[in-house]
């Protein structure tokens, strides 16, 4: 079966980066990777910070360039700069959110099955605090919109349901949902929502406030070229006087955002360099970077899984054409528990030189395999000429 061609590489854009050239990195992601521009521009704010602390942290100077940077994020994703905070990543933002809504005791907290780990244990955390129920609804990976639209609004308990949480992009099954239509069937009964965005920025065309989320939280180091430790909380204005931080701190009588913002000496270097990584993908072009990594991440998925023996139709739709990350089917039997499946991308790490994804989900361990202007179609051609074997061997 043929894969297609993979699309031309964008002049470049390799040497923008100081990864190991030894290493076939396609899993992009898990933590992101830094230009290496915005790289230094975060040194020389560590280097500005370490001339003299005192004027960096005590100056009234430090709260504007938060707020200026803040501004700038904001507008890139389409969100009300004033109803939005800057904060480590998104499962900050998914805490936050979780103990904005206060619950009660019959409270239930709803999710899917897609979603990311840790918000599955801060959700129960939550509720074992304030005596409520986190709730998972299954969705078939293979559902169409308007079938994940429906089993969502199914699972929906009005009068106990007090927060639904749902991811744009899923992690585990790169699964694009259309959070709009899940909002706005939620919004029916007058349930919040929280969408973890953490792979939207930098992958997807964004308006946030039209989304109509309570809560928006996405991570700018996965897919927009930030450090690592930047993300954007967008908050609807009805809930912005009643967000609070996870560590108080000297502005907490300013309130939302400046509070949640300002944590003593956080070091907000990776904030301030993060308008170089949006500027970086201006440069390059924006739609250039986001056509390139989807037709490579879906040249990639083809071309792995003709290796495996997949067909076609064995390999997941992620829902959107825009998709960085695409999802394969290990053999049945292979790595499906979380642990063996950690143990697994450890060994194709160690044996192949090769970083991938691997999510044990739905009692099957899944390949991940995502795609950036670093990356070469010859990069996922190694993997498929060499992952069967290593398949072979790691089952005997």
């Amino acid at each position: 079966m043929s894969a297609g061609d993979p699309p031309p590489p964008i002049p470049g854009a390799r040497l923008l980066f100081s990864l190991d050239p030894g290493i076939a990195y396609l899993n992009h992601g898990s933590f992101g990777a830094v230009p290496i521009g915005v790289q230094r521009a975060q040194q020389r704010l560590r280097d500005e910070v370490e001339r003299n602390p005192m004027t960096f942290f005590g100056s009234t100077g430090l709260m504007d360039r938060i707020v200026h940077t803040r501004r700038h994020i904001a507008q890139f994703l389409g969100a009300d700069p004033d109803g939005s905070a800057l904060v480590p990543n998104a499962t900050a933002g998914v805490s936050m959110a979780l103990q904005t809504v206060r619950l009660q005791p019959a409270d239930e907290v709803l999710l899917t099955d897609h979603g990311y780990g840790s918000n599955e244990l801060a959700a129960k955390r939550q509720c074992r605090r304030d005596g409520a129920t986190a709730r998972t609804v299954p969705l078939p990976l293979a559902a169409s919109d308007a079938e994940v639209v429906s089993r969502i609004k199914e699972a929906l308990r009005p009068g106990r349901t007090k927060l639904l949480i749902v991811d744009q992009i899923t992690s585990p099954t790169a699964k694009v949902l259309p959070v709009r239509e899940i909002v706005a069937a939620a919004r029916e009964h007058d349930i919040p929502v929280l969408v973890d965005a953490a792979h939207a920025p930098g992958t997807s065309p964004l308006e946030v406030d039209s989304i109509g989320a309570d809560f928006w939280v996405g991570n700018l180091h996965k897919w927009a070229f930030a450090p690592r430790g930047t993300a954007l909380l967008s908050v609807a204005p009805q809930w912005r006087r009643r967000i609070e931080p996870l560590v108080v701190s000297w502005e907490q009588d300013e309130g939302f955002p400046v509070n949640v913002e300002f944590q003593g000496t956080l070091d907000y270097t990776a904030w301030l360099a993060a308008p170089t990584g949006l500027f970086t993908m201006r440069t390059l072009g924006v739609e250039t970077i986001r056509r390139h990594n989807a037709e490579l991440a879906s040249y990639g998925q083809r071309v792995v899984g003709a290796a495996l023996g997949l067909a076609p139709t064995d390999l997941p739709d992620p829902g959107a054409p825009e998709a960085a990350m695409r999802i394969l089917p290990l053999p049945a039997g292979v790595a499906t528990t979380k642990p063996e499946a950690t143990a697994l991308r450890q060994h194709i790490a160690d044996k192949l030189a090769i970083e991938v994804g691997m999510n044990a989900w739905g009692g099957r361990c899944w390949l991940r395999l995502s795609a950036q202007i670093y990356n070469r179609a010859e990069e996922y051609d190694r993997l498929a000429e060499r992952l069967p074997g290593l398949l072979t061997s790691h089952r005997q």
